[in-house]
């Protein structure tokens, strides 16, 4: 690990120490995980502390990767202190558009539970369910719940599975680095727009400005496409990219220095 610069090195040390840490069994992700700003877990500290933290090992390894190889560069040409500011404000940034688009989402299905229980129908709990892809797992209760639509035991159980629904929404922390890690992939891309980086799937050189434009590319389609079933944080992903645009432009650094 000698070629490692100093910061690179520590977050490194931090974010694989923190792992064994949650590992041996204590709960870290319940406290410093980011959660919605409507959820009553959330606390403000949740938008640094989450970056440091990984759900498992490969998403662990798979950001710490993406630091091993990038970081160093970026803090040999900006110096630890300006590379330390990059990497915190391109995490927060990436969990305050994360925060942002949750908001909205929550606050809509806040709106949609409310709705429902001013009239829970076995036909607003289908279309509530249908419009979520849950229409598969609440369908034996929606069968029995249609043959005695004013049966009240039936509407309490209805109130309560979308309520219930609602709050394990709320209950899902964000964590990981890959804000962060999104953000020095893309100020590596803008400062080094010609250096062929070598991918192994599929094993073919592409230049670093081509593979931060289809990163770009797929965050910003997966985000928009709800692409919601592989667990990712896409917003958080475009957030980390966005805030790192916006900060190697504001430091003025001239993409054609670094070919």
């Amino acid at each position: 690990m000698s070629n490692l610069t100093p910061v690179v090195r520590a977050l490194l040390l931090i974010n694989i120490g923190l792992f064994f840490v949650k590992a041996s069994g204590i709960d870290l992700i319940s406290s410093f995980g980011l959660y919605s700003f409507l959820s009553p877990a959330f606390g403000p500290h949740q938008l640094v502390t989450h970056m440091f933290l990984h759900a498992d090992f490969w998403h662990l390894f798979s950001n710490m990767l993406g630091l091993f190889f990038f970081g160093p560069m970026l803090e040999t040409v900006w110096g630890s202190k300006r590379f330390t500011i990059f990497y915190l404000i391109t995490g927060i940034g990436a969990g305050l558009l994360f925060s942002g688009v949750n908001y909205f989402e929550a606050s809509q299905l806040r709106d949609a539970v409310a709705a429902f229980k001013s009239s829970p129908t076995p036909e607003s709990l289908e279309l509530f369910l249908s419009d979520r892809g849950l229409l598969a797992q609440g369908d034996n209760f929606l069968r029995v719940f249609e043959e005695s639509p004013n049966n009240p035991s039936y509407m309490r159980g209805a109130v309560q599975l979308v309520t219930s629904y609602y709050e394990q929404q709320l209950a899902i922390p964000m964590v990981g680095a890959s804000g962060a890690i999104f953000g020095i992939l893309m100020a590596f891309g803008l400062l080094f727009p010609n250096t062929e980086l070598f991918l192994l799937f599929p094993p073919i050189p592409i230049k670093a400005k081509y593979l931060v434009a289809f990163y770009g590319a797929y965050e910003l389609y997966s985000g928009v496409y709800r692409a919601q079933a592989d667990n990712v944080a896409h917003f958080a992903h475009i957030g980390g990219m966005l805030f790192a645009f916006i900060l190697v432009k504001y430091w003025g650094k001239q993409r054609n220095n670094f070919y």
